[in-house]
């Protein structure tokens, strides 16, 4: 028996090693040191210095516009470029949602404390251009507006789970948002604030939806789960960079952060 759990192993061992050498190509290296980016749909980087400054370059490596208002609001928490023409910039300790145009100038800041809404971990690009947020202090998923008006809420989720998200990630996708808890997994809501269900993948890093798609990585594996077809597939990281600070996959992409620069693949 332990014959056969050794070869298994060491089959599967050799399938990973194959697939890592043959799925990707490496595309393009773009030098610096960052401590964040991110990267659009249309292939556009989204790179934050290590002193605050965001910055934008084309798929080319042309630079597109840049933002630096690090007084004024400090460290950024997180940022959602979904709608690249809609950038939306969140920081955390100001409890402010800062949103660019496609050139990255300010066309509006939403100060959430004075909707009385002070705790904050993840917002997102809603599905008619709005923002989607979870408020933590009355366990809400919510839906504002460009002032910070509530369209939306779900019921306070304390009715529904015994313990409730306390989620990193918001997605929203064909006509459904996804909340990711670390600790608890992804729940699935429809557009209307209606709970539809729980998938309960946990500790994946570097999280995104795609379509019906759930990606994360997993101890160096990209997992791709589909949640339509109830499939998953699972990909390792290339070989020789295992090390990185960040990941963002995108379909027939991934990148990665670095100390000193970020890299493109494409599979």
């Amino acid at each position: 028996m332990k014959i056969v759990i050794t070869i298994w192993f060491l089959v599967s061992a050799c399938i990973l090693r194959a697939q890592d050498s043959s799925f990707f190509t490496s595309a393009k290296t773009i030098e610096g040191e960052y401590a964040d980016f991110t990267v659009d749909n249309l292939g556009n980087y989204y790179l934050l210095s290590k002193e605050n400054q965001l910055k934008k370059l084309n798929n080319r490596g042309d630079s597109m516009g840049v933002f630096n208002d690090v007084r004024r609001y400090g460290k950024l928490f997180s940022m959602d470029v979904t709608n690249p023409l809609k950038v939306l910039l969140y920081y955390k300790n100001f409890s402010t949602v800062v949103v660019l145009d496609r050139f990255l100038n300010i066309v509006n800041t939403i100060d959430l404390r004075k909707q009385n809404i002070f705790q904050v971990k993840a917002i997102a690009q809603s599905y008619d251009n709005n923002i989607w947020l979870y408020d933590e202090q009355n366990n809400k998923l919510k839906r504002i507006g460009e002032k910070g008006e509530v369209i939306s809420e779900t019921v306070d989720l304390r009715i529904i789970f015994d313990e409730v998200p306390s989620p990193t990630h918001i997605f929203d996708h064909d006509g459904f948002v996804y909340l990711y808890d670390p600790e608890k997994g992804f729940y699935v809501f429809d557009i209307y604030g209606s709970f539809k269900t729980k998938i309960s993948y946990k500790g994946l890093t570097d999280v995104t939806v795609i379509g019906k798609t759930i990606l994360g990585i997993d101890n160096k594996i990209i997992i791709a789960y589909t949640t339509g077809t109830l499939t998953e597939k699972r990909l390792p990281i290339p070989q020789g960079f295992t090390e990185y600070q960040k990941a963002v996959i995108q379909p027939g992409h991934l990148y990665l952060l670095q100390n000193n620069s970020i890299k493109h693949f494409t599979f």
